[in-house]
């Protein structure tokens, strides 16, 4: 069976973008989609100047700060929301050494006014990938697109409806710690995936930081990946970060609240287990 197919590929969010539309589409629906991503990384970019450089240069005391760009708007609302489903596992404003300090501040929407009790800076980073996909699902399936896969780098990927063949879109997700492996296979139909991982050659890209427990500012020596099934490109990177930073119990709260959509791998005793049998 044939299936026209539209393919649209460009760098973003520091990464690879690549959008696959089955069915027929408009050039400007493209384009719009392609806009929507590019907004979302000229808005949450910390790497060059932007609406959220400019904020954490105006929260760097603390104080009450107007918000003027609506997407950076919308993402702190989202952000916040992520924040409170993880129980504080997710915090943008987590660094290494840095505690996370989401808890010091408060968002209010209608005002579009951020407050903080003291110094605070934000860094998306893999939160914003998720977050620029929903905006450009939000208009291809506005614009009645049925079957299509979009993704920011291997780690985040978001799915319209079913795949043009039939049945859910089977994801292999790369094992970091064995090169050319895989570490399972996850079928996702209209839903967002996004993997976390602390090993692997993600980890070496240039400014890369550590990633750390917000709670105490530690790094995560631990060998894991995390994988995180959800509605939202968003929601999906909170969780996997959430994952990745988790001790024993948490990770085991969050992953029953979604069985079998989020998944957490040790790669250690993965490891051990290989050495065990082949002893």
């Amino acid at each position: 069976m044939s299936v026209e197919t539209r393919i649209e590929r460009f760098a973003a969010m520091g990464t690879r973008v690549e959008f696959h539309v089955f069915g027929p589409v408009e050039e400007e629906v493209m384009r719009s989609a392609r806009r929507a991503v590019e907004a979302v990384d000229d808005c949450l970019t910390i790497h060059r100047p932007s609406p959220a450089t400019a904020l954490n240069e105006a929260l760097a005391a603390g104080g009450s700060v107007e918000i003027g760009d609506p997407l950076l708007l919308e993402a702190l609302v989202l952000a916040d929301a992520a924040v409170a489903a993880t129980g504080g596992l997710f915090d943008p404003t987590a660094g290494e050494g840095v505690g996370g300090g989401w808890a010091r501040l408060s968002i209010d929407r209608a005002a579009a006014r951020i407050t903080a009790d003291g110094p605070v800076a934000f860094d998306f980073g893999g939160f914003g990938k998720g977050y620029a996909l929903d905006r450009a699902v939000d208009i291809l399936r506005g614009a009645g697109i049925v079957s299509a896969l979009l993704s920011a780098g291997e780690s985040s990927i978001a799915v319209i409806g079913a795949h043009p063949l039939g049945g859910g879109w089977p994801l292999a997700i790369p094992d970091p710690a064995v090169p050319g492996g895989t570490l399972t296979v996850i079928e996702v139909e209209d839903a967002a995936l996004s993997i976390s991982a602390t090993v692997g050659a993600g980890m070496l890209a240039p400014n890369r930081a550590a990633t750390v427990r917000p709670r105490d500012g530690r790094p995560v020596a631990a060998a894991r990946t995390a994988i995180a099934v959800e509605a939202s490109g968003a929601l999906a990177e909170a969780i996997s970060t959430a994952l990745i930073v988790a001790d024993a119990g948490e990770a085991a709260v969050l992953i029953a609240a979604r069985p079998g959509h989020r998944h957490l791998f040790d790669h250690a005793a993965t490891a051990a287990a290989r050495e065990d049998a082949d002893v």
